[in-house]
């Protein structure tokens, strides 16, 4: 077995969305009560969630966004940017603690504490922008994550693999030009948010570090395990990251409301297989797994099962 840390902290139900959201608190809720009662979490190194210092959050987003965030928070805004962001008073605090959940898991796989982290977090990140929430999202935990391992463990190569069923704009956008931030996205295309062509590819020094593998509606397990055989591993093999970052959405499932992917829970185990073997002689191994999207309780919280389970083996 692997040494992996896991994550997760009750101040996360304090982000409120309102009782109809899709990101709602009783997400993470159901995948801490399925480590627990799965028996997994006996195999798990349990890692305390720490707030990010908003310096660490204007490495990706501008100040003044940071600071309109907090603002609308402190204020009891409703929403912020567009209508399916909801916030509440705590909800800065909350997206600090998400962000801080990826530092904390950096730290324990630099020093070898763990070899790969997964972090129940919430809010996600992947569609927040350098200057705009979107898609649920206030911060982007990965990118931030990214910028971390280059400046605090003088990492250089990182790869993001982001296999939410929703492609992730904001965490492309902020690498766009980057040569040393690989992402990779594999998601439902043509969808929500609209970009993620597979022509989208990246500029100047960054071009050639953005791929995308868009997918039509109803890609079954054996679909991604075909496009990650094709595409992920050769790209993965070729740029040699130090460190891999997952921003693991499970909406991708057959069972979720917000999509029409045909993933199983049992797939995720395939697909967190192919990338361990993959990431092993280049990164050996070192894989930080921050939650995404996933909005069906008992598909998210089995799929979660899978994934952990396959980072441990």
């Amino acid at each position: 077995m692997r040494h992996v840390g896991y994550i997760f902290d009750p101040r996360y139900l304090a982000h409120l969305t309102g009782a109809s959201h899709p990101e709602r608190p009783a997400r993470v809720e159901a995948v801490e009560r399925r480590i627990r009662e799965s028996g997994l979490a006996r195999d798990l190194v349990r890692l305390e969630a720490l707030p990010a210092d908003p310096g660490w959050i204007s490495t990706v987003h501008d100040e003044a966004y940071i600071a309109r965030v907090k603002a609308a928070c402190r204020r009891g805004d409703a929403i912020i940017d567009s209508m399916d962001t909801e916030i509440s008073t705590q909800s800065f605090d909350i997206a600090l603690l998400a962000a801080g959940a990826g530092i904390v898991a950096a730290d324990a796989v630099m020093k070898g504490t763990v070899e790969g982290v997964f972090a129940a977090v919430r809010p996600p990140g992947h569609h927040a922008l350098a200057d705009t929430a979107m898609g649920f999202c206030l911060f982007n935990s990965v990118a931030v994550v990214a910028r971390y391992l280059q400046k605090e463990h003088g990492l250089k190569r990182i790869f993001i693999l982001d296999w939410d069923v929703h492609h992730g704009n904001g965490t492309q956008a902020m690498f766009w030009e980057d040569a040393d931030v690989f992402y990779y996205s594999i998601h439902q295309f043509p969808y929500y948010p609209g970009t993620g062509a597979a022509t989208e590819v990246g500029i100047g020094q960054g071009r050639g570090t953005t791929l995308n593998s868009p997918m039509a509606a109803g890609g079954t397990d054996d679909d991604y395990r075909r496009v990650f055989d094709e595409t992920l591993v050769p790209a993965l093999t070729a740029f040699r990251p130090e460190a891999l970052i997952i921003s693991a959405g499970f909406d991708a499932h057959k069972d979720d409301p917000l999509a029409g992917m045909k993933l199983t829970a049992e797939g995720y185990t395939h697909l967190t297989s192919i990338v361990l073997e993959a990431a092993r002689p280049t990164c050996g191994g070192r894989i930080l797994s921050l939650l995404e999207g996933g909005y069906d309780l008992a598909a998210l919280s089995a799929s979660v099962e899978s994934h952990v389970g396959a980072l441990a083996r």
